[in-house]
């Protein structure tokens, strides 16, 4: 036996999971296919206060490029809507590295550079076959990204609705003083279907731009190509000059399916989790749970379902609501987006907090109270299309 638990892929949520399950005294092999932790990182490269605070992490000043005061989103035609939280443009290499190195402190065994091709069961133990051999444990974590195949070989189908991850393309840019905002910009409607266009200021004279759609295949680039023309008139750019590009997937309203069976879990966007803070949780109820069923002696699904449970218990309500809420918006024309920023544009949305189901509720009486004729607009959602 190599290890107690073998978690493969170094994601956010891996790195949690494997974390915390060895500080509840598991003996973790974490494996990660890249040979260097951080290189193409995912083009995922902002985050606010609020999203890391689910973790119970604090941001550290040594990935941090840029402090953002909050967000605006904007319609179609041009309306904002403020919202005042703390957030951070980040490194994302220099992030995922200052986890990696705390995950090494806690005792965890890293091995870069190997691939995983299989996992098979082998009477009471898992056989873990890879590029480097095979490795053994009593149980398994699946934390490696969007494009997992591992699940998938294991019978699990860890997304709710598939079809709905977002693909998405991130261009880091570079133009005078483009950086120096402090407001990250989201930009909604029919340009950017089912999701959003976005400008990311990072700092000086750098930002970061990005198109992300739902149900349009994974080839982004019309989209964000079309972005590009029209950031360039809104900032009145000539030319930016184009520094590093990235793409990937965000499962942010598939919703988790199956992601447990006996002896394995799945965590992160591997399992449908979407958001770094989010994902980091998911990992760390994981490896929790994990670490425990080893202890026990007991690694059935029923044992490892209280990953679930308490997993629901967080984050549920939240991701059924934000998948209603984007539905919504896919479905919606540009006008009928128009009119809905419209009742919240220039209004002080300081009284929006709590849990999220609270967040709804706050916004749904604010609607009624100021326009009760655009809750009507929320029909969109039982469009079929």
């Amino acid at each position: 036996m190599d290890a107690d638990i073998i978690v493969i892929g170094a994601s956010p949520a891996g790195l949690m999971a494997a974390r915390n399950a060895c500080e509840k005294g598991a003996d973790v092999l974490l494996l990660e296919r890249k040979e260097e932790i951080g290189t193409l990182p995912h083009p995922a490269n902002s985050f606010f206060k609020g999203m890391l605070d689910r973790c119970g992490e604090k941001a550290d000043s040594s990935y941090i490029v840029h402090y953002l005061k909050g967000m605006k989103i904007v319609s179609p035609e041009g309306r904002e809507v403020i919202i005042e939280t703390p957030g951070y443009s980040i490194d994302k290499t220099k992030f995922d590295r200052f986890y990696t190195e705390k995950v090494i402190k806690t005792g965890v065994n890293l091995r870069t550079g190997v691939e995983v091709n299989d996992i098979r069961k082998e009477g009471g133990e898992f056989a873990v076959w890879t590029s480097s051999g095979i490795f053994r444990s009593k149980l398994v974590i699946i934390s490696d990204g969007i494009n997992s195949k591992m699940a998938s070989l294991l019978g699990l189908k860890t997304m709710k609705h598939p079809e709905d991850i977002a693909w998405g393309i991130e261009l880091d840019i570079r133009a005078a003083g483009l950086g120096k905002p402090e407001m990250f910009e989201y930009y909604v409607g029919n340009h950017a279907p089912g999701w959003k266009t976005t400008y990311a200021p990072r700092g000086g004279d750098n930002a970061a731009i990005g198109a992300y759609v739902r149900r349009c295949g994974k080839d982004v680039t019309p989209y964000l190509n079309a972005w590009i023309e029209r950031f360039k008139k809104l900032k009145g750019l000539e030319e930016i000059e184009v520094v590093r590009k990235l793409s990937g997937g965000d499962p942010i309203v598939t919703i988790p399916g199956e992601y447990i069976m006996d002896g394995v879990m799945a965590a992160g966007g591997a399992a449908g989790q979407s958001g770094i803070g989010y994902a980091m949780r998911a990992g760390q109820i994981c490896g929790d749970v994990a670490a425990d069923a080893v202890r026990k002696g007991d690694i059935s699904k029923n044992a490892l379902s209280e990953y679930r449970k308490t997993w629901e218990k967080e984050f549920k309500v939240e991701h059924y609501l934000g998948r209603i809420g984007l539905e919504t918006l896919r479905k919606m024309t540009d006008r009928e987006i128009d009119e809905m920023v419209r009742v919240f544009e220039k209004e002080d949305l300081s009284f929006i907090h709590g849990s999220a189901c609270e967040q709804a509720m706050h916004v749904f009486t604010f609607m009624l109270k100021k326009k009760p004729s655009a809750m009507l607009k929320y029909r969109a959602f039982l469009r079929n299309k």
